[in-house]
């Protein structure tokens, strides 16, 4: 477990179209408004995070902002502002108030080696527990991060975050810092794009339900269902209206610092199977060509815009 962050709160994004986006994230993947700002759109799931979602008017293309962190105590964002200096990484933002931001709290902005940016933040507003609501999306459960230079990548988030590598395939990454057995994954590739976000829905019947939704809305899955075998979690990909790869995921396996992390050898599938039950097809062209073309905002559009 990570002595810093706690988990991952929520994604910040730039969209092409903020109205289409709230009719997808709303009708369509069952996010519920949780406020709104100037050129930005607040969507939460039903769980306890005051929003998952920060939709900020953009461009023609979609683009991330920045990853959103929770950390563990006021301490922890001084800890990690002293880390992410020593691990080579940018302060872009001192810890303050974020008075703007419906969820309130204090926030540190961060930027690793390679232009991630993250923020992280302490003493945000949380909603009332609440027993799940089916086929809604709970909360974020991970963020997965291509990376063209994956060792130093996982160093940083080792170092200045406090993260924990829980397996390693010949494609991934994955580093936890809590009991889900990832938070954030590392895509081992040639480019520093988003890959995909999950969120985390009640159960099984959920996440078919909302692949079923998703078709009859025009939105193929193109990849699923299947189940992983790192995290063992559920699984059904989709493309979003701009170009971003959501998964609707369940069952996320919970690990303690007790969990043997395996390397590429152990997760490799025989041949024509892709996942534990050998049922999911490939993951579609177009689904590749996604996971590699939502870019990270380049740093001085993020602060102006």
């Amino acid at each position: 477990m990570s002595p810093w962050i706690d988990g991952l709160r929520s994604v910040a994004l730039n969209v092409p179209d903020l109205a289409h986006a709230e009719e997808f994230y709303t009708r369509t993947w069952h996010l519920e408004v949780a406020g709104r700002g100037e050129n930005v759109l607040y969507l939460r799931g039903s769980g306890s995070d005051a929003y998952l979602f920060a939709l900020h008017q953009g461009g023609g293309a979609a683009q991330i902002r920045h990853v959103t962190l929770r950390a563990r105590s006021r301490e922890a964002l001084d800890a990690v502002r002293a880390n992410v200096l020593r691990a080579g990484g940018k302060v872009l933002a001192e810890p303050q108030e974020l008075a703007g931001d419906p969820a309130g709290g204090t926030g540190l902005t961060v930027q690793d080696p390679h232009g991630r940016t993250l923020q992280v933040v302490w003493g945000d507003a949380r909603r009332a527990e609440a027993p799940p609501v089916r086929d809604r999306p709970i909360r974020l459960t991970h963020a997965v991060l291509n990376s063209h230079a994956v060792d130093e990548t996982r160093q940083f988030l080792q170092d200045a975050l406090g993260f924990r590598v829980a397996d390693r395939t010949g494609i991934m990454a994955f580093m936890n810092c809590n009991s889900d057995h990832h938070t954030i994954a590392i895509g081992i590739t040639d480019n520093d794009a988003l890959n995909h976000i999950a969120f985390l829905m009640p159960d099984f019947e959920s996440v078919m339900r909302g692949g079923g939704r998703m078709k009859d809305a025009g939105f193929p899955i193109h990849w699923g269902p299947g189940r992983h075998g790192p995290g063992n979690n559920l699984f059904n990909y989709f493309i979003d209206p701009f170009g971003v790869v959501i998964e609707y995921t369940a069952e996320v396996q919970q690990v303690d610092d007790s969990y043997e992390s395996h390397g590429p050898e152990f997760w490799k599938w025989p041949p024509g199977r892709l996942d534990q039950w050998g049922i999911a097809s490939a993951p579609s062209a177009t689904l590749k060509e996604a996971q590699r073309r939502v870019l990270f905002a380049p740093h001085p559009d993020y602060l102006e815009s």
